[in-house]
């Protein structure tokens, strides 16, 4: 006798609603980095200001750095070594070409410096008693006081530069003339990361016409 076969429908599963999809995470925007190539604001695939610098023509990435620090060959020394990796290593070859200046190359550099930027808010006797402190300076070593700023809030740049200036008088030409260039390559050093730092609309230009801002280091008059 064969077995009867059962008439109960097959089991079905029940598909629960679902609720509204959620949209993807987004990374929150970090000011101040470098974009990841490929990765940038600017659109897919758009280069990062490292990679526009490694492929810019000789003269326009010499004419780059000559915004940064004034020394030809500080400039085609530190161009002639693209295709720099990461923005590491462009700082480490400013740095060490900056190293190598010669006295008459740091005079260069230091004659296109111009005065260290203060807060719009500096108070009048401030400016006068720094006016004297300039001239002073300027008569002792026969240049510019030049000093980094970097990394100083807008209300610690007014010490900062008195307290500079008034130690540095103390110095003769022979100590002074280290310590100026230490500034010029700290400057340099500020100056290129600037350069290689992306802006909320996209990658900063590799030019030397964007305005200095507020605290930051005064790039060389032209």
């Amino acid at each position: 006798m064969s077995p009867q076969l059962s008439h109960h429908p097959p089991p079905t599963h029940t598909r629960r609603p679902r609720g509204p999809t959620l949209p993807a995470p987004r990374l929150p925007d970090l000011p101040g980095r470098v974009a990841i190539p490929g990765q940038s604001r600017g659109g897919p695939g758009a280069p990062s200001p490292l990679e526009r610098f490694n492929a810019a023509p000789a003269e326009d990435a010499e004419r780059t750095l000559l915004a940064c620090l004034n020394s030809v060959r500080w400039a085609r020394r530190v161009a002639g070594h693209r295709p720099y990796p990461d923005p590491a290593s462009l700082l480490a070859a400013s740095d060490e070409a900056a190293y190598d200046l010669t006295a008459a190359e740091l005079a260069q550099a230091l004659a296109a410096e111009a005065l260290p930027a203060l807060p719009e808010d500096t108070y009048a006797a401030a400016h006068t008693a720094l006016n004297a402190a300039y001239a002073a300076y300027e008569a002792r070593f026969g240049h510019v006081f030049v000093i980094c700023l970097d990394g100083l809030k807008p209300d610690a740049v007014l010490d900062h530069v008195l307290e500079g200036i008034r130690s540095r008088l103390a110095n003769d030409p022979e100590e002074e003339r280290p310590v100026a260039a230490e500034e010029l390559r700290r400057l340099a050093r500020g100056r290129l990361t600037g350069l290689l730092e992306e802006t909320t609309t996209g990658h900063r230009p590799l030019t030397p016409d964007e305005p200095d801002k507020q605290g930051e280091c005064p790039r060389p008059r032209p």
